[in-house]
């Protein structure tokens, strides 16, 4: 075989391997441009389906508000946030109802602290837009005007902006908890109540029924209602820990457990900007309650918390805010 064959089918061979090679690379890449776009679908699917997901929650409150939500998560400036629980059907079959729980929850990301604060469900107020109805409890607010009155009838009597809400029904927050493993909450007394046993000063991590039997008892707390708010926001405080990332966030069952008995005016968006941008100012959260007084006002049985008492409670929730205190309004306005 003279050196010109040899030349030839050594050239023959290198032309057959570089094209083998060549095949193979083109295989090798329309599987990962498949991988990709299969990939991309599903990434595609679940981001539709945590769309739709929020969308479903998404319920604007329909009070013109002093300051513009998105503008100020933008920004990373304090936010105050209203909670809302209620104890009727999934809130997608109906909006009737009282809400059983109010908390005025204001998040510092700058300076890495969050203040929640109880408001008694039976405190006496004049509805806004319900005077007629008036003088009646802040849990009826909702009743007669829905989240709008809330809003408006809070705003009034505490003077700080409230610039997103959060509405949640005690089937959803038991459902949230369960996806998020349970809670961790310290008692703070020994007692029994739907089945399960809590001693004080002992540490649980509750599911989500525990964790609803704990925070529900009233009648046996020496503290009554007082004592049945600071374990709600124990439960609550607990709960914001666990579920306040993306993780959770993105999460699709967590998002379709909640999505029916959750109503809120946060967008996707909203509730990423908090995830990734709030998470610090659960470092230091300060737990408070609005005190009132029990007082019988024709033959209803009221809390009055009084002119000095909410001004307190706004000063506190304002220099979380980082805003400066102003006066709120008296009992004979």
């Amino acid at each position: 075989m003279d050196s010109e064959e040899l030349q030839h089918r050594s050239s023959q061979h290198h032309h057959h391997h570089h094209h083998h090679r060549r095949r193979w690379l083109r295989w090798l890449w329309i599987l990962v441009g498949l991988v990709v776009v299969v990939a991309l679908f599903f990434a595609g699917m679940a981001w539709r389906n945590v769309r739709v997901a929020t969308n479903s929650m998404y319920s604007p409150s329909g009070v013109v508000k002093s300051r513009n939500l998105s503008k100020l998560l933008a920004a990373k400036k304090p936010i105050n946030i209203l909670l809302l629980g209620t104890d009727t059907g999934a809130l997608g079959r109906s909006y009737k109802g009282r809400t059983d729980t109010i908390m005025m929850m204001s998040v510092n990301p700058q300076t890495k602290k969050t203040t929640i604060v109880s408001i008694p469900r039976d405190m006496e107020v004049t509805l806004p837009d319900y005077s007629d109805k008036s003088p009646t409890k802040i849990n009826a607010a909702y009743t007669y005007g829905g989240v709008k009155e809330t809003i408006k009838t809070l705003k009034e009597y505490y003077n700080v902006p409230i610039d997103g809400y959060v509405l949640v029904n005690m089937g959803g927050l038991e459902k949230a908890i369960n996806q998020v493993g349970g809670v961790t909450v310290k008692s703070p007394l020994t007692f029994s109540y739907e089945g399960y046993s809590f001693e004080k000063g002992k540490t649980y991590t509750m599911k989500g029924a525990q964790a609803l039997a704990f925070s529900r008892m009233r009648h046996e707390d020496p503290n009554g209602d007082y004592g049945r708010q600071e374990r709600q926001r124990l439960v609550i405080m607990a709960l914001l820990k666990k579920s306040a990332s993306y993780k959770s966030i993105l999460n699709q069952s967590f998002l379709n457990d909640i999505a029916d008995e959750t109503q809120t005016d946060f967008t996707l968006n909203n509730m990423m900007s908090v995830a990734l941008h709030y998470r610090s100012a659960g470092q230091s959260v300060t737990s408070d309650h609005a005190q009132g007084t029990s007082q019988t006002v024709s033959g209803e049985d009221f809390e009055v918390v009084s002119t000095t008492e909410r001004q307190r409670v706004s000063n506190e929730l304002r220099t979380t805010l980082g805003l400066k205190q102003v006066t709120v309004k008296t009992e004979s306005n």
